[in-house]
């Protein structure tokens, strides 16, 4: 009973925050799928099937870096390898995606995905059977990334392997998976990937209403991911992370197996991350090695950077952001983009340590605290009297 008191005391010390995160998340999602779905193509209001998945990939981008920003925001666990686990997640979402094909591939083979046909193969590998059940392939996009992160985590973090050299051990990770599978012989398509998905469970992919479907599903589980992760920073188990980001020695000192805390976010991170990806690749209709690029997830901690980590929701606005400006500005200045990416990177560690969010909060405290001149009310003044 006193755990359930601690937990609601928590949701209205953190409802604010939390109630306006869902209210904006709810009514962007409603009003971009009643425009999509009720008004016209000709209406100046109509929102297009292509917005609408370009929004829902927005939206398992800000999965990912809420993922990070949970580890490193709260942990100062700098993890450049989380691009894996979103990967991983992606490919077994894409694998039950190519059973779903069945005989409507290009060879017409009613069990091997094309590019096993291709490549001459004579059955399934043993790892793709299940893959067909939608039930047994979403155990797969938590199981696998979640041991990864397990095993991993539980070897690093026993070993007490931190900063810059548990950051390089990352990226080696997701590294070393993406050039395994390049291979062909791995069976997951080599460069070429999975794609070519026709319909899940069900639904055809083609379809808005199916496109509309996904990008509602994709809102209401960030949204869940959103509330789970801002009652558990702001628990007794989060202010013992976030002792352990700011003094590990001192927890460890007090009592706490600081590792087993690092290895148990690590692994619900991790998770978040590989959900991001299942979500990821039915809407976005193809899954390649080039997910386990080093170069991505860096990106992801660029993100959470130019939003503000430690927030959670300057995460997810800074994903959501740079995410916008990629879109835009590949297609104007596609050479020019990555210079930008890092330059924009470089301002914000300079000049805005704690992001946008940080701005933000520095910003309404100021407004709180003064009038429009910076100048301290009456109130104030009589208050702090």
């Amino acid at each position: 009973m006193s755990q359930l008191t601690n937990i609601w005391g928590e949701l209205r010390r953190g409802s604010n925050t939390i109630t306006l995160f869902v209210v904006v998340l709810f009514l962007a999602t409603l009003l971009a799928s009643l425009s999509n779905l009720l008004l016209p193509e000709s209406s100046a209001l109509h929102v297009s099937t292509y917005t609408i998945t370009l929004l829902g990939k927005y939206l398992c981008y800000a999965m990912l870096a809420l993922a990070v920003d949970v580890i490193w925001g709260y942990c100062g666990i700098l993890s450049l390898g989380h691009g894996a686990f979103f990967a991983l997640g992606g490919y077994a979402m894409g694998m039950y995606l190519m059973r779903q094909i069945g005989d409507r591939g290009v060879y017409g083979n009613p069990d091997l995905p094309d590019f096993m046909v291709f490549l001459n193969w004579d059955s399934l590998p043993w790892y793709w059977y299940g893959m067909d059940q939608f039930w047994f392939a979403m155990v797969m996009v938590a199981l696998v990334p979640g041991l990864l992160a397990l095993v991993f985590g539980w070897l690093a973090f026993r070993s007490r392997v931190t900063g810059v050299y548990l950051s390089i051990i990352t990226q080696a990770l997701t590294y070393a998976l993406m050039l395994a599978f390049f291979r062909n012989e791995m069976g997951f398509g080599g460069n070429n990937g999975l794609t070519d998905f026709k319909e899940i469970a069900g639904f055809d992919l083609s379809a808005d209403n199916t496109r509309v479907g996904l990008f509602v599903i994709t809102a209401i589980l960030l949204g869940v991911v959103f509330v789970c992760s801002q009652l558990i920073m702001r628990s007794r188990l989060g202010r013992v992370l976030v002792s352990i980001r700011d003094s590990e020695a001192r927890a460890r000192f007090l009592g706490y197996r600081t590792d087993h805390f690092k290895v148990w976010l690590f692994v619900y991170s991790a998770l978040i991350a590989a959900l991001a990806g299942a979500l990821y690749v039915p809407q976005v209709g193809i899954i390649n090695p080039g997910e386990f690029s080093p170069i991505n997830s860096i990106e992801i901690v660029v993100w959470v950077a130019v939003g503000g980590r430690g927030t959670l929701y300057g995460a997810v606005g800074g994903a959501i952001l740079v995410s916008y400006a990629k879109t835009r500005f590949t297609s104007l200045v596609p050479e020019s983009w990555i210079f930008m990416l890092g330059a924009l990177f470089v301002f914000v560690t300079i000049f805005l340590p704690k992001g946008l969010a940080g701005l933000l909060k520095q910003r309404l405290q100021r407004d709180n605290n003064g009038d429009s001149n910076g100048h301290p009310t009456k109130l104030t003044g009589e208050a702090k009297a």
